[in-house]
């Protein structure tokens, strides 16, 4: 009910929201999370490699308050754990958190002014109204299926899909025939403006972290090795390391989860400890042989190629 009271007072004026002229791309879903929205940010700042790009993010659980920027001398708890993936994996994109996304943006255009900025998970932060919007949902937790919390993992209200630029449809088989995709659509019934997308995971076997540059994720195999993921959807990378042959003990964890000593005691003994790259930041230094395994969306062709034109068309 305090939803559906919120976005009405939106919808109809009571509550305002601003337009900036820096073009804004927001990234974002209607669930409490797993839909790989870090990784879409990558894709976008990948696909707009050469601009001056700004992303900013609420930096959800960081120590500090206000607008932050990160920097060479920022940690995971200035801008919480997946800014700070951005920025070392970017170190030529600005990245900056806060709460206040109209303030943030404001910021942005008066110190960095930017020709873009990517708004991380903001589908829900309708004080701003940006440019151009990507709904995510995975492709076995459809927000049509869902429901709100705490039964389902839903935070929005599913009718405010309306006001997204275009659907994207994670996680889905690599080979997901046009029959399928066409029953999805149908299924989240797109407005006549919006189009509908499907990407699929595609993981980097070369392993990063870690002591040895050249590992591999095949050369795990028969090794004694801990999985410990804290993220909200770790299903997929379960399934592709069981598809790689790879026998580990998983120690899963909520999404964002503070690693406490009592905690790393339990995986610390294993001679290689695996994680997501998310995990990463916030385990790095507290762990011996650590590594993750890098994860990136993948598009068809045609589907690259209507992401990467609509996302341009705002420079």
């Amino acid at each position: 009910m305090g939803v559906h009271i919120r976005n009405f007072f939106y919808d109809k004026g009571i509550f305002s929201s601003l337009s900036y002229a820096t073009p804004t791309v927001c990234v974002g879903n209607l669930s409490v999370g797993g839909t790989g929205k870090t990784p879409m940010i990558e894709y976008i700042i990948r696909l707009l490699e050469g601009y001056n790009i700004a992303v900013l993010s609420r930096g959800y659980k960081r120590k500090s308050k206000g607008f932050v920027r990160a920097s060479r001398y920022a940690t995971v708890e200035d801008v919480g754990d997946e800014p700070f993936q951005l920025y070392q994996k970017f170190p030529t994109v600005t990245v900056a958190v806060d709460a206040d996304r109209r303030n943030g943006i404001a910021q942005l255009e008066a110190t960095v002014k930017p020709e873009i900025i990517l708004l991380d998970d903001a589908f829900q932060h309708r004080s701003v109204t940006p440019t151009f919007s990507l709904l995510l949902t995975a492709y076995d937790t459809l927000f049509v299926n869902d429901w709100y919390l705490p039964t389902g993992n839903l935070r929005d209200s599913k009718k405010e899909a309306k006001r997204a630029t275009m659907i994207v449809v994670t996680k889905c088989p690599e080979s997901l025939s046009d029959a399928k995709r066409k029953a999805i659509t149908q299924k989240l019934q797109p407005q006549p403006h919006q189009q509908v997308l499907f990407s699929y995971l595609v993981y980097e076997n070369r392993l990063k972290g870690g002591s040895n540059p050249a590992l591999t994720l095949p050369e795990l195999r028969g090794r004694k090795v801990a999985l410990v993921t804290g993220i909200a959807a770790p299903g997929p990378l379960v399934r592709y390391l069981i598809s790689q042959k790879i026998d580990f003990q998983h120690f899963k964890y909520p999404d964002h989860h503070t690693f406490t000593e009592q905690d790393l005691g339990q995986f610390r003994h294993f001679p290689m400890v695996l994680t997501t790259e998310k995990d990463y930041v916030r385990l790095k230094g507290k762990v011996k042989q650590l590594y993750y395994v890098e994860v990136a969306h993948q598009f068809t062709t045609a589907d690259r190629a209507i992401l990467e034109k609509n996302v341009t068309a705002l420079l």
